[in-house]
This record gives C-alpha cells, sequence and structure tokens, in this order.
C-alpha cells in the first residue's frame, strides 16, 4: 500500500508561508528532498500551492535546480474544488468529487509514495481525514514572526509520534512524524 508523505518546510514559531525568504538551503538538506523525491511517484498538492509552483516550476531547469525534472515530469494531483480541470502545468490532474475517496483508491494502487510539498491547508484536512501517514518537517532555527502557520486553531486535535529525528549540519532538524492511532 502507497504511503502519503507530507514534508514541508517550518520555522520555530510554525510559519510555512514564503520559506523562499528564510530556508537554510544546503547540500545535506537538498539531498535528503532529493532522497524523498525518490521514494514517490506522484505529486499531491493543495491549489494555492499549485498555482504558484505552476507559475515557476515550468521555467526550472536541472541547472537551476536539482529537482526541477522531477517536478515537472511527475504526475501531479491537485486537491481544489475552485480550479478547473485543465491545468496548465505538465502531467497536472484536478481530483474531481469525493478527494477523501480517490485519494484511498490511489493509495491501494501499486506504486511509490504519494508526496505532498509544502501545501498546509491540504496537510491539515489530510490530517482530520486519516489519509497522512507521514509528516516530515524540516524546522528551521529561526522565527519568522509572522505569517501563515501549519496548525491554526481548529478544534481538532491530532496525536502524533516522533518516528525520525536528525539535526542537519546547518542546524536544520529534519523531523519525522506518523499519526498515533
Amino acid at each position: 500500500m502507497r504511503k502519503i508523505v507530507a514534508w514541508l518546510f517550518i520555522t520555530l514559531d510554525g510559519v510555512v508561508e514564503s520559506p523562499e525568504k528564510w530556508v537554510m538551503y544546503n547540500d545535506e538538506l537538498g539531498e535528503t528532498i532529493g532522497a524523498e523525491a525518490d521514494a514517490a511517484d506522484t505529486l499531491l498538492l493543495g491549489r494555492r500551492t499549485y498555482e504558484v509552483f505552476a507559475a515557476s516550476w515550468p521555467q526550472r531547469t536541472i541547472e537551476d535546480d536539482p529537482l526541477a525534472d522531477w517536478m515537472n515530469n511527475t504526475p501531479k494531483l491537485v486537491a481544489s474544488t475552485t480550479l478547473d480541470d485543465s491545468p496548465d502545468w505538465r502531467n497536472s490532474t484536478v481530483i474531481k468529487g469525493d478527494v477523501a475517496k480517490e485519494l484511498h483508491a490511489l493509495k491501494s494502487q501499486p506504486g511509490k509514495n504519494i508526496l505532498v510539498n509544502g501545501s498546509p491547508t491540504l496537510v491539515q484536512w489530510l490530517l482530520h481525514h486519516n489519509l497522512l501517514d507521514e509528516l516530515r518537517l524540516f524546522q528551521h532555527p529561526i522565527v519568522a514572526g509572522g505569517g501563515k502557520r501549519l496548525f491554526t486553531d481548529s478544534g481538532n486535535r491530532v496525536k502524533l509520534t516522533l518516528s525520525h529525528s536528525r539535526a542537519l549540519s546547518n542546524g536544520v532538524l529534519d523531523l519525522a512524524y506518523a499519526p498515533t492511532a
């Protein structure tokens, strides 16, 4: 059975918005992210993240970013009730109808992991619908002071278990959590 794995850059104060302004990228982080991409054959995105990515990734090449080929050529699914059904970015499909049912069906098919990149609203929704198998956070040692946070005051409690932790040489913590039954 396939797993849905979400990974996000996050600050100490929980901000996930605009990581390009504060991410502490180095080769070690790049290798870790590359390994996550290699373990996946599908990219799942929320509408807002899809629109940001679709506006920038198609112009990138492997010379610009080692993930460019993977991002541009991997099949992409977009969870959205407002996006039309003919997205512009190559290999992109909007999930229509019952998103939970579609994702359950996709998880039961053969294949590699389904990777969620960014998409904090979608990550919250996946957690609350018991569809997320792993939450991978790259916690940066910085306080953003403001911006969209991964978790909001939804009133929903989700218990997670730490399954992996590693401090990278740049001070970023590579953390993996699994929902607790």
